[in-house]
């Protein structure tokens, strides 16, 4: 599949991903993650559910805290 991640182009072999899948793919580490699919807010408890599939538009943003 041929998704956008990040506005980057990407190619993944499996057809569908669930976003924990991708993240793992992508070795997202960061505890404090932001995920968006197709401009719509992916709650973290829906990452094992919520499916990546071709032509996807994908943001993976981290948060970070300092001051």
């Amino acid at each position: 599949m041929k998704i956008n991640l990040n506005n980057r182009e990407e190619v993944f072999e499996p057809d569908l991903m669930s976003i924990t899948e991708l993240l793992a793919a992508k070795t997202f580490t960061f505890k404090m993650l932001v995920v968006k699919i197709n401009g719509e807010l992916v709650k973290r408890n829906e990452y094992d559910h919520k499916v990546v599939k071709d032509g996807d538009d994908v943001m993976v943003l981290h948060l970070i805290t300092g001051g």
